[in-house]
C-alpha cells in the first residue's frame, strides 16, 4: 500500500492545535485501530511489513502514546518511583542517573523524590506520596544505614526494592546492589600478589553501606593471605578528608608499603599530600581506589581502582520490579566490578619509607575516625 505524503504532512501539522492519536497513526496507515494497538504492544500477529509502516507512520507523525491511558486499559502502572537520600556522592547520583535511563528505555517513567533526616518520617511520607500517584514500584537508593532501616520499617502497597550494598531482603523489601566486598577484596588482593604485606585501609564514612562491605572486604583478603588487617581510618569520602589524613601520617613518619582507598576522590587526597611531600606514588607507596571515576585515567600517576557498573546494576534493579510488577521471576545475581590496574600501584620494594616507624597501634583494629578516635564497629543484623 502506498502512503500519501499529504496524509502524513497533514497530520505532522496538527500538533499546531493538539496531539496525534492512535487515530491519527491508524488513519494515515489504513488500517484498524486495532492493528495500531497490537504493534504499539508488540503482538505477534502483524505482518512484518504493517508493522514496519506503522512504526515508521508513528515516527514521522510524532505520535507518542499516553501513559495513563495506558494504565487504564491493561491494570498496569507504566511509571517507576525512585527514592533517594540525594547524596552528592559518586555512587548514588551514578546509579540515580542509570536508573533513570534504564527505565525510560524500558518504556516506565520515573517519579524521583528526595528525602532527608529524620528518615523515620521522611521515607514514609515520601513512599505513601509516590504511591499516591500510581507508580507500579518503587526502587530505593539507600546508602547510608539509618535510611535503610526507615524503609525496612515503612508501609506501601506497591512492589519496593533497594539498592544497599550487602544488606540482606525482608519478607517486604528485597535488597539489591553489585558486590562491592568482592571488588574490596580484588583491590587488597592486587596489592597482595605485588608483595605488599603492610596495606592501610583509608575507609569510607561506617555509616554508610559501602564504607561496611568495603572494610569487610580488605579485612578477609588479608585474613585469606595469612596477614593482619593493619591502620584503617575512616573518613568522609572526600579529597580534602584523605589529603589531610596523608600529611598527618607523613608528619608522624607512618606511611605503609600500600593504601586500598575506599573511593578514587579519597586516593585523590592521598596522591596529592604524597606528592607535595616528596613521597613517591607508587614507588613509595602503592595506591588502589574504588569507583573507576570519571578522569581516573588522568591521575598523576593513573590510578588503578575498581570499576562498578551502574548501568548493569541499574538493568537488574529495574528488571527485578518489573518482574515482580508484571508477577515473574528475575534472576537476582549479583554484578561483579572488575579490578583496572594502571600505574599508581607497583611491586613492592624494601624502601625503609615503606615501613610503619609507630607499631604501637595494634595491627587488627577497628577503623579510627581521623582525627584519631576508636571507634567500635558491630556487625548490623541486616548485613550478610
Amino acid at each position: 500500500m502506498t502512503i500519501r505524503r499529504d496524509a502524513i504532512d497533514r497530520v505532522a501539522d496538527a500538533p499546531l492545535r493538539r496531539k496525534p492519536t492512535i487515530n491519527d497513526v491508524a488513519q494515515v496507515a489504513g488500517v484498524s485501530f486495532g492493528t495500531v494497538s497490537r504493534v504499539l504492544n508488540d503482538a505477534p500477529d502483524v505482518s512484518a511489513s504493517t508493522r514496519e509502516r506503522v512504526l515508521q507512520i508513528i515516527k514521522d507523525i510524532g505520535y507518542r502514546r499516553n501513559r495513563a491511558a495506558t494504565a487504564l486499559v491493561t491494570s498496569r502502572s507504566t511509571s517507576i518511583g525512585i527514592l533517594s537520600d540525594g547524596s552528592p556522592r559518586f555512587g548514588p547520583v551514578g546509579t540515580l542517573m542509570a536508573l533513570e535511563n534504564v527505565a525510560r528505555k524500558k518504556g516506565y517513567a520515573t517519579t524521583v523524590i528526595s528525602v532527608e533526616k529524620p528518615y523515620e518520617d521522611s521515607v514514609q511520607a515520601a513512599l505513601d506520596s509516590l504511591d499516591d500517584t500510581g507508580v507500579g514500584g518503587i526502587i530505593v537508593i539507600a546508602p547510608l544505614v539509618d535510611m535503610a532501616a526507615a524503609v525496612w520499617s515503612a508501609r506501601c502497597r506497591v512492589p519496593v526494592e533497594m539498592i544497599a550494598a550487602g544488606a540482606s531482603s525482608t519478607p517486604n523489601v528485597f535488597t539489591y546492589s553489585e558486590n562491592q566486598e568482592l571488588g574490596a577484596r580484588l583491590a587488597t588482593e592486587h596489592l597482595i600478589d605485588l608483595g605488599h604485606t603492610d596495606i592501610a585501609h583509608f575507609a569510607g564514612s561506617m555509616d554508610w553501606f559501602d564504607g561496611r562491605v568495603r572494610k569487610r572486604g580488605w579485612e578477609a583478603a588479608l585474613r585469606e593471605a595469612g596477614l593482619e588487617p593493619g591502620l584503617c581510618l575512616e573518613g568522609d569520602w572526600s579529597p580534602r578528608w584523605a589529603y589531610e589524613t596523608g600529611l598527618q601520617l607523613i608528619r608522624e613518619e607512618r606511611i605503609p608499603q600500600a593504601i586500598f582507598a575506599a573511593s578514587d576522590n579519597t586516593a585523590l587526597g592521598l596522591i596529592r599530600a604524597f606528592a607535595e611531600k616528596g613521597v613517591r606514588v607508587p614507588d613509595d607507596v602503592s595506591i588502589v581506589g574504588f569507583d573507576d571515576i570519571e578522569g581516573s585515567d588522568y591521575f598523576l600517576p593513573p590510578l588503578t581502582t575498581v570499576r562498578q557498573d551502574f548501568t548493569a546494576l541499574a538493568l537488574m534493579i529495574t528488571e527485578v520490579l518489573i518482574g515482580a510488577i508484571e508477577g515473574r521471576e528475575v534472576d537476582p545475581t549479583q554484578i561483579a566490578p572488575t579490578l583496572v590496574v594502571r600505574d599508581s600501584s607497583t611491586r613492592a620494594t624494601s624502601h625503609p619509607s615503606n615501613s610503619p616507624k609507630t607499631p604501637d597501634t595494634p595491627p587488627n583494629q577497628n577503623c579510627r575516625r581521623s582525627p584519631v578516635v576508636a571507634v567500635t564497629l558491630e556487625r548490623d543484623p541486616q548485613l550478610k
